[in-house]
This record gives C-alpha cells, sequence and structure tokens, in this order.
C-alpha cells in the first residue's frame, strides 16, 4: 500500500463500513498462510467451532493489555499493521495503529455468532481474509421499549435478518467503526457454500437462498466475480482472518 491511501474510496455507501480488495498481495498472502501453519501447536487455543491464536499478549478481565511483540511476519514483512495506519483509520486511537491481533481458522462450515466486541477496544476493528471468500453480517438487537438500563445487554433478543451483509474476497481488508461497532453485532453463517445474488437474473437452486451483498461493485477477484455472475455456488475452504484492534490500556511490565 502507498503512503497515500484514500479511505473514503472503499466506502460502503450509508454505512460507517470500508472494504478494500487485494489489500495484500498473492505472494504476501501464502507467505502468511506458511508462516500461520510453521505456529507450533501449543500456540493454538481450541473452542468448539474453531480455534484461534492471540498476538501482542493476552488481555485481562480488567481490559488491560499484557503486551507482548506482534509476530516478526506481521510488524515487519509484510508489515500489515503499517499498512492499516496508513489507512487512516485508526488516526483517532490511543496509539494511531492496532497492537493487538486474533488469527481465527475457520474450516468449510464453521463460523462466528453475532457478537459484540465490546469496549475494552478502541470502536474500530479491521480485518484481513486469507484463503478462502466468506461472508460478513452485521446485526443489530431487537427493538424493545421496556428494556431497562439493569438488563440491557443481558438476554436481549438478536434480529437474525442481517442489516448489511459483504463478501471478503481472500486478500481483502475490512474496516467497522461508527455505528457498526458501537450498535450492531457481526457474524458469519457457519456454511460451507455461498450463493450471492447478482443484479442480473437470478435462478433460485433449490435449498439456496441468494445472499444480496453491500460490496459487489467493489470485488476485485475475476474468479468469484464470474462465479457469482454465472448464479453459481461459491465453496469455502479453509479461512484465516486477522482481526486487528487498538487496547488502549497497557501494562507496562518493565522493570
Amino acid at each position: 500500500m502507498g503512503a497515500v491511501f484514500d479511505l473514503s474510496n472503499y466506502c460502503i455507501s450509508g454505512h460507517d463500513t470500508f472494504y478494500v480488495p487485494n489489500f495484500i498481495t498473492c505472494e504476501e498472502e501464502l507467505y502468511l498462510i506458511r508462516k500461520v501453519n510453521e505456529t507450533p501447536q501449543h500456540k493454538w487455543k481450541k473452542l468448539a467451532n474453531r480455534r484461534l491464536q492471540i498476538w501482542g499478549g493476552e488481555i485481562t478481565p480488567k481490559g488491560v493489555l499484557l503486551a507482548e511483540p506482534l509476530p516478526a511476519f506481521i510488524d515487519n514483512y509484510p508489515d500489515i499493521i503499517s499498512r492499516i495506519k496508513a489507512t487512516g483509520a485508526f488516526a483517532d486511537s490511543p496509539h494511531g495503529m492496532p497492537n493487538h491481533i486474533i488469527l481465527n481458522e475457520y474450516l468449510p462450515g464453521q463460523g462466528i455468532m453475532p457478537h459484540e466486541d465490546g469496549p475494552r477496544y478502541h470502536p474500530v476493528v479491521a480485518t484481513v481474509s486469507l484463503g478462502s471468500h466468506s461472508v460478513f453480517n452485521y446485526y443489530k438487537y431487537e427493538q424493545e421499549e421496556a428494556i431497562t438500563t439493569e438488563s440491557r445487554g443481558e438476554g436481549r433478543i438478536i434480529n437474525m435478518n442481517p442489516t448489511l451483509s459483504l463478501l471478503l474476497e481472500p486478500r481483502s481488508l475490512i474496516i467497522s467503526c461508527g455505528d457498526k461497532y458501537t450498535s450492531h453485532l457481526h457474524g458469519i453463517q457457519g456454511v460451507q457454500e455461498d450463493l450471492i445474488s447478482s443484479e442480473g437474473p437470478e435462478e433460485i437452486l433449490p435449498e439456496h437462498i441468494p445472499v444480496r451483498i453491500a460490496n459487489l461493485e467493489l470485488l476485485q477477484d475475476e474468479g468469484i466475480k464470474s462465479t457469482i455472475e454465472r448464479g453459481e455456488i461459491l465453496r469455502r475452504s479453509v479461512r484465516y482472518s486477522l482481526t486487528c484492534r487498538d487496547v488502549g490500556r497497557v501494562a507496562n511490565l518493565r522493570r
């Protein structure tokens, strides 16, 4: 990425969301995936539906980052952090750039339930996708007039009809901020394949409901674009996501 970066060119109209295709090159993607696969097994945390790694240090229950150096293949080549900084998305964050990354591995059929990232982070999140496409959805809570301050955030009902859906291509960057961070949830459905709605005539395939995405015109992967135009299924493969955020409170562990 160049030193001058106009993020407004990648804005999803009407939303506090930005989608940047080809944020890294194919060679850089292959390099990052190789470095991830070379990671010792004990570095992975296994969850019920996926596994992950935490880079930059653990965060305490009080929201304080016990900082550790990021992997060299992130902080140097291909210098993901400085590229994200160059977008200007973190210009108002405490450190002006991300200092914490969660690496998630998604096998076909794996996803993540709608969730909020919470106040421990500056309200901007940038995610780089590696290896496979996915569909990223934003959700809102159901409007409940009788909800009280004491019960807010506890047992609230999520409207499972997404307010916004984006197709994330391999090597792309998605940035969520503003109300997409503070008042929306985000998640990925655990499916193995996707049928994306094109702007042309649609042929509804059995057992598949076309997903209408808001970043259709920003897509650049020719294989993905032609598959969508033909009304065919996109099949997911193994995807790695680098979710980059800025933790404001950092513990000084030096003596």
